[in-house]
């Protein structure tokens, strides 16, 4: 549970399909589940955990999170139970949450987020390569923190939210 931004970030590994069959693209995203707000998110050709070590790295620099502050919420895939993550996890003092193993609802907040995104009527059905999923995602993720309005913060944009403008809105 959070009371404020940057105190629980939850995050996932989606799959994107390429312009072939069997090409596929991760897409990485962190999300602050108190204002909805993506704070971080990334694509490859493959999972990797030390990708996703260097997106928390930056995502946590440009968030001004410091050690002990912030909570991380995952699922039980492979990068998020790695290693080179706990290493970080370790040394920023991050502490990790997991879903139980086989759980439908592992992570809501994050998953939502992917429903929207792929249940959009842009969404390619594939896209023409990496750069294409680049150029998407800037876009819809700019539309999503700044101009979506979400019934679970009271009809307001994750942005208005995460930069604690949101009690300024609401009178």
């Amino acid at each position: 549970m959070a009371t404020a931004p940057r105190q629980v970030f939850t995050w996932d590994i989606t799959k994107l399909k390429g312009p072939r069959r069997g090409e596929v693209y991760n897409l990485y995203v962190i999300e602050d589940i108190y204002s909805r707000y993506i704070v971080g998110w990334m694509i490859s050709h493959r999972e990797k955990d030390t990708l996703a070590r260097q997106l928390f790295k930056h995502t946590c620099e440009r968030e001004g999170i410091t050690d002990g502050q912030l909570i991380v919420h995952s699922d039980n895939g492979s990068s998020m139970r790695s290693k080179s993550v706990a290493d970080l996890f370790e040394q920023m003092k991050i502490t990790k949450s997991h879903s139980r193993p086989s759980c439908s609802n592992d992570n809501p907040f994050i998953e939502s987020f992917f429903k929207t995104m792929k249940y959009l009527p842009d969404f390619p059905e594939r896209f023409d390569g990496i750069e294409h999923v680049r150029e998407y995602m800037n876009t819809f993720v700019d539309i999503y923190n700044n101009h979506m309005y979400h019934s679970g913060i009271a009809m307001l944009t994750p942005a208005t939210v995460h930069f604690g403008e949101h009690e300024a809105a609401i009178q």
